[in-house]
């Protein structure tokens, strides 16, 4: 647990309070995504992220300019996302500059740095909460006025992401800016949601997500009812581990695996060289290689738990971005998912083309595709 230095500490709550004087904007009530009211001033010129993958909602509002606000970021971009992280970095080299800081979670969050950075509000994700409130640290930064806001697109992303992209653009002065990606992103989840809801006795195929396959030798993580689980369903299948995991995340055993006998099986990935040197993740993303990609997804179908699967017999395997969990771009998943799951019903519909728009539309970066891939020739 973090201990502050008196002198150190005390300094830096003048600095603190000296400059929330000099800088004061419109101090306004926000209900940030887990119900709290938070007293900000704003628009927010210094923005610490709890976590470098905001920056996928930070580009979609600051596009011009996303690293402009970012005092600090958590150390995960680079790890979780690496082609994405170069992307960015190729056009906003001074990214690399911005101050990291580990997670709140595991404990390597440093209080004393984010105060000495001086924020106008700290972004988090709900599943920091937990961590916060038992370290007290949303208290001591209250007393040096430097409010925390919680948001969530990866425990209930489908119902929280509107929402939080609302709250971020009352926090940056993009509030017309925010309005302007929730209909976007609602326009395209439509094109899904209304075909599947004119369809009587929908046949809904059993799908099987593995979160994050070949990431460790362990098998199988997965999803419960939200975040893939949800979108899954909302694409017209069935999720598999939907009635075994009982929260968000879980594991599924090889023998649920088999015994269930799957239609459709998703894996999601993402280039991991950074956690996982030459691991047999799939490393989807930004500009991956698609040949690559399809080689570990039929490497990680030889794994004991899909032996004799309806879905590997079929060639109804997949892969798919894993940070469409942890970002407001959820709905191009959902698209693809459907096409995959019903291509009957969705062959004029265009997934990668819907996240080119996406970029052109809200994005500070080009479109590389990468980001799904099939062992369906079809598909």
């Amino acid at each position: 647990m973090f201990i502050f230095k008196k002198v150190a500490f005390a300094a830096t709550i003048s600095l603190a309070l000296f400059s929330a004087d000099v800088m004061a904007g419109e101090t306004v009530t926000i209900t940030d995504i887990t119900g709290r009211e938070v007293e900000v001033s704003v628009p927010v010129e210094r923005v610490i992220l709890g976590e470098g993958r905001q920056i996928y909602f930070v580009a979609a509002l600051d596009t011009e300019a996303p690293f402009k606000r970012v005092v600090g970021w958590r150390d995960d971009f680079r790890k979780a996302d690496l082609d994405g992280y170069n992307e960015y970095l190729e056009t906003f080299p001074q990214m690399d500059d911005i101050p990291t800081f580990g997670g709140m979670k595991d404990g390597t969050f440093n209080l004393e740095q984010a105060i000495e950075l001086n924020p106008d509000v700290i972004i988090m994700n709900t599943e920091a909460k937990s961590a916060t409130q038992e370290s007290g640290y949303i208290e001591k930064l209250a007393k040096v006025g430097i409010p925390l806001v919680y948001i969530d697109f990866r425990e209930k992303p489908i119902a929280h992401t509107d929402q939080s992209m609302r709250i971020i653009g009352k926090l940056l002065g993009k509030e017309a800016r925010a309005e302007d990606f929730v209909e976007f992103r609602q326009q395209q989840m439509a094109r899904v949601t209304d075909v599947l809801d004119k369809v009587e006795n929908l046949e809904k195929p059993l799908v099987f997500v593995e979160r994050a396959g070949g990431y460790s030798d362990d098998c199988c993580m997965s999803f419960g009812n939200e975040n893939f689980g949800k979108m899954v369903e909302m694409a017209g299948g069935e999720n598999m581990a939907g009635d075994i995991i009982p929260g968000t995340f879980g594991t599924v055993n090889p023998e649920q695996i088999i015994a269930s006998d799957p239609d459709q099986i998703v894996i999601t990935g993402a280039n991991w060289e950074n956690y996982v040197p030459s691991g047999n993740w799939v490393g989807l993303g930004a500009g991956a290689d698609n040949a690559e990609s399809e080689r570990k997804l039929k490497v990680l179908m030889q794994r004991p738990a899909f032996t004799g699967v309806k879905a590997v017999k079929d060639g109804n395997v997949h892969g798919i971005w894993h940070q469409f969990y942890n970002s407001p771009y959820q709905f191009i998943a959902v698209q693809q998912l459907a096409k995959w799951l019903h291509p009957d019903l969705f062959q004029e519909l265009d997934p990668s083309q819907t996240f080119a728009d996406l970029h052109e539309k809200f994005l500070p970066v080009e479109y590389r595709p990468g980001y799904f891939a099939s062992l369906n020739p079809a598909q």
